[in-house]
């Protein structure tokens, strides 16, 4: 199968890997990787006892805990600048078919 390349600055090949998940069970909810992304991808979300996604303005004795979690994967630049902050390795990627 071929991938997207790119080319680095010094004309090396490439290959983006874009973010397509992020693994709750091991998500901190740190937001180190929302930080470091200027590109709007992900969002901190809140969960339940159960793992099930809850909005947190309407009550909040069902927030069990909060994670981050893929809004925007269209936004996505394939830089893995996210990866590398987090402390749990909790990203998957993939490169982009071309």
């Amino acid at each position: 199968m071929a991938t997207l390349t790119g080319l680095t600055f010094g004309g090396q090949p490439w290959i983006p890997e874009f973010l397509q998940r992020i693994n709750w069970e091991t998500c901190l909810g740190c937001g180190r990787c929302f930080k470091v992304c200027g590109r709007g991808v992900m969002s901190l979300i809140a969960l339940n006892d159960e793992g099930e996604i809850v909005d947190e303005d309407d009550d909040d004795d069902e927030v069990e805990r909060k994670v981050m979690h893929v809004i925007n994967a269209a936004n996505c630049i394939g830089c893995q600048a996210c990866d590398r902050v987090c402390p749990k390795g909790c990203h998957a990627y993939a490169p982009m078919p071309a």
